[in-house]
């Protein structure tokens, strides 16, 4: 049995990798928004699918959910969007106005008062930076304007330049003092970077709006890089969503059923520049300064997007057999990695769903099957 059929308005076309196979969505502009408590008034039986786009944060954000009828799809899809970009003016640093770009100039002269929401995303960034190892890091703004990941298209810097970023990198040099709601930089010219979790944590907050406002089954993905899937749709197990091959967006190495959890996956072919027969990706080492070499792909399914956004770059960095025993020490997390070259990727799972032992070769038959039995 196929899946519905989504209701769309007002197109523009966007590429998307996820549930319903590879495809092409539409965006819309945003509905005027309703209140929370007035969209989850009882209505029609919330059995046709509806799916908008809107691009923020660096990509393109698309909502699937289900609905009784246009008037409350669209009251939803407004809120959501309208939530995102609020997330967008907040969290970004090209914007010069955002709270994160005020930290960034402040913060290196003096202790900084923020707000609740933001200081306490960058305690969780602070925590998992911890916990990795330094592995994930949201200082490493200086390194990625060094190698020209910033506005550019990228660049091996000179050992000075690479040097003086390293020395403005480090999550110890940022101090939080949680009595006073302040951040300070030990060191001047540190600079935060969300982008490697803002995308996660918008995607949480959306589905934490549409389970308030009595929503049973929505998926919300992020450029396909971090998906939420929220309950199930009509009559299945789960949301289905396909894992690209790198360097191959329409061909899939994995299909998973997801159902209240998140999907998350760090890609080198997403930025990336090529000097004497090298590549060098966007994603880098924060404890050498360097990119990270011979990796192509980490997935990670987790509870919530902003703890698969937080695991994905660890797992990059980390590689199998380091990036496999960190994992290890969160409840109900599952990892895939994919190395080696574009014309000859590796694929190695962590406790995937459906593959027990070493069944990397096999993950696209088996996630075909469990496409059909869908």
């Amino acid at each position: 049995m196929g899946e519905p059929t989504p209701s769309r308005s007002n197109p523009t076309s966007v590429n998307v990798c996820i549930l319903l196979g590879m495809g092409v969505f539409l965006a819309c502009i945003c509905f005027v928004s309703l209140g929370w408590a007035q969209i989850a008034k009882a209505g029609p039986p919330a059995t046709k699918l509806y799916v908008e786009s809107q691009q923020a944060m660096g990509t393109v954000f698309t909502i699937y959910l289900y609905a009784g009828n246009d008037e409350q799809a669209g009251a939803l899809f407004g809120s959501a969007f309208e939530e995102i970009e609020r997330l967008d003016q907040t969290l970004s640093n090209y914007k010069a106005d955002s709270e994160l770009s005020r930290i960034n100039r402040l913060a290196g002269h003096e202790a900084v008062t923020t707000d609740p929401e933001m200081f306490s995303l960058l305690q969780t960034c602070l925590e998992y930076s911890k916990r990795s190892g330094g592995t994930f890091d949201i200082t490493v703004g200086p390194l990625m304007r060094a190698c020209g990941f910033f506005r550019g298209q990228g660049r091996y810097p000179a050992p000075w330049q690479l040097d003086r970023a390293r020395g403005k990198v480090g999550w110890q040099k940022v101090q939080l003092d949680a009595s006073a709601r302040t951040i300070h930089f030990a060191v001047e010219g540190m600079e935060l970077d969300l982008g490697g979790i803002g995308k996660g944590y918008a995607v949480d907050r959306v589905i934490g709006q549409l389970r308030a406002a009595g929503v049973k089954a929505a998926m919300v993905d992020a450029g396909s890089s971090t998906i939420y899937a929220l309950g199930a749709p009509p009559g299945k197990d789960g949301w289905l969503v396909r894992v690209p091959k790198p360097g191959n967006r329409s061909q899939t190495i994995s299909t998973v059923v997801l159902r209240d959890e998140s999907l998350s996956t760090s890609g080198s072919y997403e930025k990336f520049f090529r000097l004497n027969g090298r590549t060098y990706c966007h994603i880098m080492d924060p404890r050498t300064g360097e990119p990270v070499e011979g990796m192509l792909q980490a997935t990670v399914i987790a509870a919530d997007g902003t703890t698969t956004e937080a695991l994905s770059k660890p797992m990059f960095v980390m590689g199998t057999e380091e990036g496999a025993k960190y994992l290890a020490r969160f409840p109900y997390v599952s990892g895939l990695w994919v190395t080696g070259e574009i014309r000859a990727p590796r694929v190695v799972p962590w406790n995937w769903p459906g593959c027990e032992g070493d069944c990397g070769e096999t993950l696209a038959d088996i996630g075909e099957r469990k496409a059909k039995a869908q």
